[in-house]
Order: structure tokens, then sequence, then C-alpha cells
């Protein structure tokens, strides 16, 4: 298995960041071009409202899941220092715990989003003319949250010992299953959000059982086996200790989303439909951040298992500048082909003029605000993947609750209450990511020195950041 081969402790690292961050990259880009061509069907085929119903439940399904989805941080980061070490029956605990953690956290998580989706969306404000199909749309969504939850556990412990190909290619299957499943439903059968919202649970499950699957069949440490499927109380801890925190910090980031979408929501069902579209456009550069990121926190988590300080620094310069420069250069493409970008969304045959020009003026403003300086959240995304691959939990977790959720709900409490357009609440987005970046870097520097003043103990120093 190539990606087993991923020398993640010897220098030069850029070549071998670039190897291992490019099956992460194209499996986030076909992934979320498979999500963007639903959105396209939903926007085209699924009637009036569909569009907006799908998008005002995004901000708040992230905000649910991630708290949970951050665990998925720790298994990472365990998974890597075991690696590091060499240490294979920490592997298989850690892969064993994580994956009966994720069904049995996920069943639960299920009955959360199912019953108390429609108290959620009114607290948003969820315009009245699609609240009944946001509804619908995420109790049958949240049907797939066990089957999501256990791939992005297992993925995360696969990726963190090198192999980032099989989820990669798990999920290309499943997007694409997705896709024909959204044409049939949407385009065919007239099914709307009903029949969207079923077609992602059913890709859901199919990666989640393709990926356990070839788990059972591995022979090395992250080999899945029923009868090891257990939860080991060390490793579970462990596994907290880093993923609550970084959950909370995922959290972070959607509970300023959620309000960002609720003053959205104020300007009516255009304005949720413009950032939807945006926010479609926009993922394409998160999958940037997110992959550079995980690079960050495998390199610098397997080197720290293995005692290895020294190229800390250098791994964290190389993830940070190929992060920053390629998600630069792909955002400003996207604002200069902004137009044909949007259209591909755009229900021309049923909104009328005004409503079509309204629809690319909103996008318009938010990708200027927000496209083309996403970079500086690739920064924050590197800088964060290195703190926890070093074994730090609370610090960048208070990092970004102060820089990114603190910073942003102050920003619409003065500055966007001052001055109440979309340009205003959009700015809020790389202001929240310069400031949250230079937190990151003086906890890195403190971290970084504390790392090496504790010589062969960093990992104990390390639970108390």
């Amino acid at each position: 298995m190539r990606d087993k081969e991923l020398d993640m402790l010897h220098a030069p690292y850029a070549g071998t960041i670039l190897r291992y961050t490019f099956p992460l990259i194209v499996s986030g880009f076909l992934q979320l071009a498979f999500n963007t061509a639903d959105t396209i069907v939903v926007g085209r085929f699924a009637g009036d409202g569909a569009l907006a119903a799908v998008g005002s439940t995004t901000s708040l399904i992230q905000l649910i899941l991630n708290v949970f989805l951050g665990l998925g941080v720790g298994v990472s980061v365990c998974v890597s220092h075991g690696q590091g070490a060499g240490d294979r029956e920490a592997v298989s605990r850690t892969v064993h715990t994580a994956a009966l953690t994720a069904l049995l956290g996920g069943t639960a998580l299920l009955f959360v989003g199912f019953f108390g989706c429609p108290l959620f969306l009114s607290w948003m404000d969820t315009p009245e003319d699609v609240i009944d199909l946001a509804v619908r749309y995420m109790r049958i969504y949240f049907l797939s949250v066990p089957a999501m939850f256990v791939f992005n556990f297992c993925a995360a412990a696969l990726r963190a010992s090198g192999d980032t190909r099989h989820p990669t290619r798990y999920l290309v299957i499943a997007g694409a299953v997705n896709v024909v499943l959204n044409l049939l439903t949407a385009a065919v059968f007239r099914l709307g959000v009903t029949g969207v919202a079923a077609a992602t649970t059913v890709s859901q499950y199919l990666s989640a059982v393709l990926l356990v699957s070839f788990l059972r069949r591995r022979g090395d440490a992250c080999r899945l086996e029923w009868g090891k499927l257990r939860i080991d109380g060390g490793k579970l801890k462990e596994i907290m200790r880093i993923g609550i925190p970084a959950g909370l910090q995922s959290a972070a980031f959607s509970i300023s989303n959620v309000l960002i979408q609720s003053s959205i929501n104020s300007f009516g069902s255009l304005a949720v439909e413009a950032n939807t579209i945006a926010h479609n456009i926009d993922s394409f550069l998160n999958i940037l951040c997110t992959s550079f990121g995980q690079a960050s926190l495998a390199f610098v988590g397997q080197n720290v298992g293995a005692r290895r300080y020294g190229d800390l620094r250098r791994i964290t310069a190389i993830c940070v500048g190929l992060s920053a420069g390629i998600t630069f250069l792909v955002g400003a493409v996207m604002y200069v082909f902004r137009v044909p970008l949007i259209s591909l969304f755009l229900r021309s045959k049923e909104e009328t003029l005004a409503e079509l020009e309204t629809v690319l003026e909103y996008t318009s403003i938010r990708m200027l605000a927000v496209t083309t300086t996403y970079f500086l959240g690739a920064v924050l995304q590197t800088l964060m993947g290195t703190l926890r691959g070093m074994g730090a939990s609370l610090s960048p977790t208070v990092a970004s609750l102060v820089g990114v959720c603190l910073s942003r709900i102050v920003w619409i409490w003065t500055v966007f209450a001052a001055d109440r357009t979309l340009w205003m609440l959009f700015l809020c987005y790389p202001a929240s990511w310069i400031l949250a970046s230079a937190i990151q870097l003086v906890l890195l520097a403190l971290f970084r020195r504390r790392l090496q003043r504790g010589g062969d103990v960093p990992l104990d120093k390390a639970r108390t950041l």
C-alpha cells in the first residue's frame, strides 16, 4: 500500500506533504463537486424555496455535528503519536475505541437533531416561507449521522497512519452515487428536498460500509476486528482530551456562523439563497485549508511521537506557505469568474430578472469579502493543526473562542449594528481570521519552547496547555 510508505519523519518534507495532501484535496474537491451538483439540482429542479430551505440548515447542522466530529481530531493525534512511537497496540486500541464511540455517539445525536430541528430553526429566525421544507430536509439528513461519524473517525485513523488514498476512493464512489440519486429523486421523480436528503443519507451509509470493510481486510495496526471492538477507557480519555476542545473549537466557528446566518436571514430569502451559493463556492477553498491543516497535524504528530522536534518549525512553515499560496490563487480565480460560477445555481426559468440580479449582487458581495481573503483562514487552519499535532488541547480552543467566535459576535453587535449591510456583515470573516491567527502564532511559539525545554517528556507537559 503506497500510502503506508510515506516517510513523515525525515526531510525533505515539501514533496511528502504534497503527496499526503493531494488525495485529501482531490477527495474534498470531488466530494464538494458532488455536493455542489446536489445544490444545483435543488436550485433547478426542487421547486420554489428549496435552495433557501437547504441553505438555511447548513450552519445549524454544522454547529450540532462539529462538537462531536471534533473527536476525529483526537483520533488523528492519538494514532499519529502511536505511529511515530512505533506502538502498534496503542494504535489498535485507538481504532477500535474510535469506531464504537462513533457508532454510539452518532446514534445519540441522530435523535437530538431529528426531534430538535423545528425548535432550533425557529431560534434562527428561518424565513416562514422555507421553514417547513428546512425541517423536512434536516430530519432526513440526520438519519445519516451514525454513518457519517463512523466514516469520519475511521478515516481520521487511516489518514494519521499515512493512508489517504482509500478514504478518498470511497468518498468518490459515495459522492457519485449521491449525484445520481439526486438527479433521479429531484429531477426525475420530483421529490424535492425529501429526495435530496434521502440521497445524501444513502451515500453516507455506503461510504461507511466501504471503509469499514476495508479496515476489516487490513493487516496492520489499523485493522478492525469485531472481537476487539470495545471502548478502552484510557484511549477514550486521550481522544476526548484532544477531541472535545477541538470540537468546541469547531463549534466556535459554527456558533458565529449561526449568528451570521440569522443576520442574513433578516435580509430575506434571496439573501439566504445568495449566501448558500457563495458558501458552496467557498467550500472548495475550505478543503485546501483543512487538507493542509490535517497534513500539519499528521506530520507534526508523528515527529512529536518519535520525539523529533528539530523539524517542527520547518513542517509548519511549509504547510502554511503551500496552503495560503494555493488558496489565494484559487480564490482569486473564483472571484474573477464569479458570474458563470454563480449562474450555475440560478433557476433562470422561474425567478424574475430582478430576483436574479439581486442574488447575483448579494453573492458577489460575499465573494469579494470572503473568497478573496480565504487564504487568511488557510493560515489559521494550519497553525491549529500544528498545535493539535504537538498535543495541545485547550489552548487552540481558547484562541478560537476569542479570535473567531467572540470577535464575530462583537463585530455583529457593534460594527454591523452601526452599518447593517451585507458587506459589513461579511467582513467579520477576514477580521476574525487575522485576530485568531495572531493568537495562534503566540501560542505556537510558547508551546514549541515548552516542548524543547521538556526534553523527553513533552507530551506530559502538553496536557497542561
